[in-house]
């Protein structure tokens, strides 16, 4: 099987679906930001020009225009860039977006795709480093998507831009060159299915996004000490995929959960609750949560590396709780 960076699959899931759909548009096209996939956007620009508007930077023009265009049936794609960026964006997307289809009894949808850079970068510091979806997950009416995988972007990305709902994906600047695994013939995944990475029988990983890739490191080191880690990716973050992380939970009675949003009120927190709530009886030890800590992200490489998960730290909790039960 060949494989593919995250940034091309990306690419290659836009690509596609503007190729597919007259309707589909982007609104700004520095999907992949400043780095060194940049240049991967080139050719979408050359065969689209003339569905694709680069914007001044005004987020909030920018997403009140795609999700404008969405409700007078067209498919716009809205790039947010950096994840701290979509706080700006936040009315459009949460107070009208999201309560478009509610608010006029299903006559009108706002089938927008809005995607942003979210994450620990290296350096980013408190303004540049946020991962927003705890936050937008808290906006009933959106679907919020979190891939790892290059399959996974492409597969997710051909959905999102298919879907009637507002649909949010959540890339994180680290994933984009990392290299994994794609099918000869790439495929849409279905948004609110999770999916098992790796099968393990004495403890439960649950992550998204870059998480997906330390907890399957994180694995390969409990390996090495004879415990055999299942590491479920979420991809989906709402809707919630409770029934695949129960199921998993159900076959390992232990859970550990990894989730780059800060502590309180986070990812983590709702897994946790969910598993708490309909699966208290399949544990054998208590959760164990893995997050940023709750304090803006230092400059600081070092401290930085402090609050951030990372497979070690994966591991160790994962250790932690073999040892409680």
């Amino acid at each position: 099987m060949a494989k593919q960076s995250y940034a091309q699959a990306l690419v290659d899931g836009i690509y596609d679906s503007l190729a597919a759909d007259d309707r589909a548009s982007m609104i700004g096209s520095y999907v992949l930001g400043l780095g060194p996939q940049r240049n991967l956007m080139d050719r979408i620009r050359e065969d689209f020009p003339d569905r694709i508007v680069d914007p001044p930077t005004a987020e909030a023009g920018a997403a009140a225009t795609g999700v404008g265009a969405a409700m007078a049936g067209m498919r716009p794609f809205v790039d947010l860039g950096t994840g701290s960026f979509t706080y700006l964006a936040m009315s459009q997307i949460t107070n009208e977006a999201a309560v478009s289809s509610y608010m006029s009894n299903g006559r009108i949808s706002a089938g927008v795709t809005f995607h942003l850079l979210h994450g620990v970068r290296g350096g980013g510091a408190a303004q540049h480093s946020h991962s927003p979806q705890s936050m937008l997950c808290n906006a009933p009416g959106l679907e919020v998507v979190a891939p790892y995988s290059a399959a996974d972007a492409y597969g997710l990305v051909r959905a999102a831009f298919q879907s009637q709902n507002p649909t949010v994906i959540a890339s994180h600047a680290k994933l984009l060159g990392i290299e994994t695994e794609v099918p000869d013939k790439k495929s849409v995944v279905t948004i609110g299915k999770a999916d098992v990475k790796r099968k393990g029988r004495d403890v439960t990983i649950v992550a998204n996004s870059l998480m997906t890739h330390y907890s399957l490191l994180a694995a390969e080191q409990l390996a090495r000490d004879g415990i055999d880690a299942e590491v479920v990716d979420m991809r989906t973050l709402v809707p919630l995929d409770e029934e695949t992380i129960l199921d998993s939970v159900k076959r390992t009675g232990r859970l550990v959960v990894v989730d780059e949003c800060p502590l309180r009120c986070g990812i983590a927190s709702e897994v946790s609750a969910s598993v708490a709530e309909h699966g208290f009886d399949l544990l054998k030890a208590p959760i164990a949560r893995v997050t940023r800590a709750h304090v803006p992200v230092p400059f600081s490489l070092p401290l930085e590396e402090a609050i951030t998960p990372d497979p070690a730290k994966i591991a160790a909790a994962a250790r932690k709780v073999m040892k409680n039960g």
